[in-house]
């Protein structure tokens, strides 16, 4: 059974984030399941640390984006928008080149807070890092300016 409220197609989800950190980091949304979301980020000048392995922070910007959208596809868009309120990442195996896929899964979706795990591979499935994040649903238009 589907968790989506407000599902949107891959195109959709790529079309609006070509000018964003989403776009720049080279973020690409692959698919989107029953109960995931799927996305890949290439391991490249973009993304590296001088050392030339993929930087915790991009893997950290994959998961967060992976895991705010399927948050905001399990709210309804209309009534409600989600924020990010904390992220964690561990990081267990260094990345050196080609794509790195994250899968995000809710763990938690509730009326004020979901909780998204996410888990993040190289090209050959191994573990790369894993993440969790904690998003607030709020009201839409509730930011201040």
């Amino acid at each position: 059974m589907s968790i989506w409220r407000s599902l949107q197609s891959i195109e959709e989800l790529n079309g609006k984030h070509r000018d964003t950190l989403i776009g720049n980091l080279g973020i690409v949304f692959t698919e989107i399941g029953e109960d995931f979301v799927r996305g890949t980020m290439p391991v490249d000048r973009r993304t590296i640390q001088p050392y030339a392995l993929l930087h915790g922070g991009a893997s950290v910007a994959l998961a967060e984006t992976l895991g705010s959208m399927g948050a905001a596809m399990c709210v309804d868009s209309s009534e409600f928008q989600v924020v990010g309120q904390e992220i964690n990442a561990n990081h267990v195996r260094a990345a050196r080149g080609g794509l790195v896929t994250g899968t995000a899964r809710p763990v938690h979706i509730g009326g004020r807070t979901h909780v998204w795990s996410i888990e993040i591979v190289n090209d050959a499935q191994k573990l790369v890092c894993i993440s969790r994040i904690t998003m607030a649903v709020i009201k839409r238009g509730a930011l201040a300016p």
